[in-house]
């Protein structure tokens, strides 16, 4: 599919892979709605960007529905005065709140925990992406294949091998990986492709805060190459997944032959 003069919205797309993918495809000619709940680091991302027509910040929490909302009839109203069509949802936010299912004192992991992740990691991403694919479905069709756009969501390498304190994150993140495929037959009619990418762990806002013990220990696990993933790696497959249409309904792995451990 065409980047070039076409519009992308990316979530969490201040920093880390939501940013890196940013630069990579205003560099290839699109321009990025960038979403986010951190009006200062946002702004200052679009201002590391390219040109007023590249990039604009949007307030948005995930969370909240009405936030959504207000974000797209605005995104709506840039598309429409940049004349660049919606072609792509990149619902890349997300938060990682570890958390045993039961402790060593018999506590129960915090409900205010699971719904902090859910919310943001699984109940955020389908939240944007609905609200936003009325939008992207008005967009005119391209090419011989008539496609709209799509969608690329972002799971984890937890979704498949969590670890011990990830039973929220694993939740939210599994969540993910199984509904690319209902979702991509669903929007199948429209033109509009879903493919979801699932990193291991890769340099961003939320392994900036792991300790240097559990760096260590998943790299560790990492068979080839032996180190954490970049995020203009990340960016540079999410431009290839935009790109290749044969892409559809798949859940592809990111993860230098990574197979998590129980525990570190």
């Amino acid at each position: 599919m065409k980047i070039d003069g076409r519009t992308f919205v990316i979530s969490g797309g201040a920093s880390g892979l939501g940013l890196a993918t940013a630069r990579t495809l205003i560099s290839s000619g699109a321009s990025v709605a960038i979403l986010d709940l951190n009006e200062e680091t946002g702004n200052s991302a679009v201002k590391s960007l390219d040109g007023p027509l590249s990039a604009k910040f949007f307030l948005c929490d995930v969370s909240s529905t009405d936030s959504i909302s207000s974000a797209v009839s605005a995104v709506t109203s840039w598309v429409k005065e940049i004349g660049k069509p919606l072609a792509g949802i990149i619902p890349a936010a997300g938060v990682g709140a570890p958390g045993l299912i039961l402790d060593k004192r018999l506590n129960p992991v915090s409900l205010d925990n699971i719904d902090f992740v859910l919310n943001i990691n699984l109940r955020g991403t389908l939240d944007l992406t609905r609200q936003f694919l009325p939008l992207l479905a008005k967009s005119e069709p391209y090419g011989p294949d008539k496609e709209r756009g799509v969608v690329v969501m972002v799971a984890s390498s937890a979704a498949f091998e969590g670890q011990m304190g990830q039973v929220a994150y694993a939740a939210s993140k599994g969540a993910v990986a199984s509904m690319t495929l209902p979702m991509a037959r669903d929007l199948a009619r429209f033109g509009i492709r879903v493919v979801t990418i699932a990193p291991s762990m890769f340099d961003s806002a939320m392994t900036a805060m792991m300790s240097d013990k559990v760096r260590e220990g998943l790299q560790k696990a990492m068979e080839f190459p032996a180190r954490a993933g970049q995020p203009e790696e990340f960016a540079s497959l999410v431009k290839q997944t935009i790109e290749n249409v044969m892409l559809n309904g798949v859940v592809i792995r990111l993860d230098g032959a990574t197979r998590m451990p129980s525990k570190l």
